[in-house]
């Protein structure tokens, strides 16, 4: 047996990670604290824009199981009540793979359109579980920064996104 079809598969399965690395960057920009106060309410939802972009693209890919756990690392990350990040990337990611037919061979601005619905349908449903769990009503401002940051900057990182999925192309 020689060598190449070793480096092949190896070069497959390692490209095959892209996805959850990506995921996981994403999770870590926005949990790393700068310093700033309220800046952290504000910070864009980019593991939201992880989870929609590649459970379009390349669902395959991304399983459940790894947005979850990646859900469940970012609301210990970020010391937000465990499981409702978890639960939003979870449901994010069953809107993304049940309705990638409708963005498939779309525009662009279709999918952004899209990005758009479930980012504030996501940012509302976190808002109302999270004053729920904390039994008040929490000031929903931050929300709709947040909701409006992550939908303007949503071009711009799936950019890098279909840059990294260049290298899924042999996968």
């Amino acid at each position: 047996m020689t060598d190449v079809p070793l480096r092949i598969y190896l070069g497959r399965g390692l490209r095959a990670t892209i996805p959850g690395i990506t995921l996981l960057l994403c999770i870590f920009i926005a949990s790393v604290p700068m310093g700033l106060p309220y800046l952290s309410d504000v910070t864009p939802f980019l593991s939201l824009m992880a989870v929609y972009y590649w459970s379009i693209y390349r669902p395959d890919l991304i399983p459940v199981v790894v947005v979850f756990l990646a859900g469940l690392l970012q609301d210990v990350l970020i010391g937000g009540p465990v499981g409702l990040l978890a639960l939003v990337l979870v449901l994010v990611h069953g809107v993304g793979v049940s309705q990638r037919g409708v963005f498939l061979g779309k525009t662009f601005q279709v999918e952004w359109w899209g990005f758009g619905l479930v980012t504030v349908g996501a940012i509302l449903f976190a808002w109302a579980v999270a004053s729920i769990y904390f039994t008040t009503l929490i000031d929903s401002r931050a929300f709709v920064v947040q909701a409006l940051l992550t939908v303007a900057i949503y071009p711009l990182v799936t950019r890098l996104f279909s840059l990294a999925a260049r290298g899924l192309r042999a996968v």
